[in-house]
């Protein structure tokens, strides 16, 4: 197994093999939690033009996202795994856009598979993958799209990559630094309005012994839940 490090856009656009789309703060996040809320599957999309027009072909449905780290007017949820896990998603079909983490999972168009990638799932996405045993793993730190790479998502792809090849890693000193109270301060500014909870529920390692593999369905782009035990 080869592993490949890549960041941004650009870097899901080069992802080959099995690709990691990683972004902790917060879509994959969230997407893990709505999952544990008992979501059936999330419809991952690139615009909220294609997510408003699919709610008109899936009334059933429930959009979650953002632009630019904030609500979306029109969508039922934002991005945010405090508030998605406050609800009862069972049997719900979710349709997710935000800036970063769906925008590279519609770009990760040249990988054979695609696995959505955070702190949360951690250890349930380096035993799917050993298990696959593909020749190549792309880890995409999606960060903030095409404009600058995030702390947390490359943490976590270094996490995955030590984990991956079967070397030691001080997890909680790639962590650790992410909840600090300037990290927080930081975070916060960025996304104004964001609970302070995000942070922690984003970076509970290991929390879920779930995967979130995404698979081409009549067109679109789906994500649902695998346990890996």
């Amino acid at each position: 197994m080869r592993i490949e490090r890549y960041s941004l856009i650009e870097g899901a656009r080069q992802a080959r093999g099995l690709a990691v789309i990683i972004d902790v703060f917060r879509a994959f996040s969230v997407a893990a939690y709505a999952f544990k809320q008992g979501a059936r599957e999330i419809v991952l999309v690139g615009e909220v033009a294609q997510a408003f027009a699919l709610k008109e072909r899936f009334p059933d449905a429930l959009l979650v996202g953002e632009v630019g780290g904030q609500p979306i007017e029109g969508f039922d949820l934002g991005n945010s795994p405090t508030e998605v896990a406050r609800h009862d998603l069972r049997r719900r079909r979710l349709i997710q856009r935000t800036s970063a983490g769906t925008q590279g999972v519609v770009a990760a168009r040249s990988a054979n598979q695609i696995v959505l990638g955070s702190l949360v799932c951690a250890e349930a996405i380096a035993v799917y993958a050993r298990r696959l045993n593909p020749e190549v793993v792309s880890l995409v730190a999606m960060g903030y799209g095409a404009h600058r790479t995030a702390e947390e998502d490359e943490a976590c792809a270094e996490l995955l990559s030590a984990r991956l090849r079967g070397e030691p890693v001080d997890a909680h000193a790639l962590i650790e630094p992410l909840g600090n109270p300037q990290a927080v301060a930081q975070f916060q500014a960025e996304r104004p309005g964001t609970p302070r909870e995000d942070i922690d529920y984003c970076l509970s390692l290991d929390r879920f012994s779930f995967v979130m593999p995404v698979a081409e369905e009549d067109g679109l782009l789906v994500a649902r839940r695998v346990e890996v035990g």
